[in-house]
């Protein structure tokens, strides 16, 4: 069970997709990671990269998100995020696109967006094969003052050539990766 853990839409559990490339983030994970966040999510823009079923995008609407935009190219992941943002009713807050990572986010450098904070927890297979930062920081799609969050298994070596390492926090498999320019 995927579940809001706090804000607005606390107590709302959300469907998930059983698909072996798909993991949603445990709440235990994500109660760590927006405890770190606090009130730095409060007004924001998030943009949810590789999203699965949603559920960091809006656990930040939750807590005082302004705006987001999910990227998920598995199609049925992207009909479960449209299913969960329609049940919690979050309105005109919320853009999906149904693409790849890059092409999502070529798309919103093209539309000159700006991210307050992005979420990337892409599959960790991914981050052997290229890095996620480079399309961010090459589109200049993160705002001033703005911050990346990156999932990763505590085993893979990721180097960020492109922005520097705030904080990173482990626990059990999972490192928390906290970036800015």
């Amino acid at each position: 069970m995927i579940r809001v853990i706090s804000g607005i839409y606390k107590g709302q559990r959300l469907k998930k997709i059983s698909s072996p490339g798909l993991r949603p983030m445990p709440d235990k994970l994500k109660s760590a990671l927006f405890n770190i966040l606090r009130e730095e999510v409060r007004g924001t823009t998030i943009l949810d990269g590789f999203a699965g079923t949603g559920s960091l995008g809006i656990e930040a609407l939750s807590r005082g998100a302004q705006k987001a935009v999910f990227i998920e190219e598995n199609f049925h992941a992207v009909r479960v995020i449209r299913h969960n943002l329609e049940k919690i009713g979050v309105g005109d807050k919320v853009r999906v696109l149904a693409k790849e990572f890059n092409r999502g986010v070529i798309l919103l450098g093209k539309e000159k967006a700006k991210f307050d904070l992005i979420f990337l927890d892409p599959p960790y297979r991914l981050l052997d094969e290229r890095n996620p930062l480079k399309v961010i920081k090459k589109r200049d799609i993160l705002g001033p003052g703005g911050l990346i969050v990156l999932r990763r298994h505590f085993k893979t070596r990721f180097e960020a050539k492109y922005f520097s390492l705030r904080r990173q926090v482990t626990l059990g498999d999972d490192t928390l990766c906290f970036y800015q320019e």
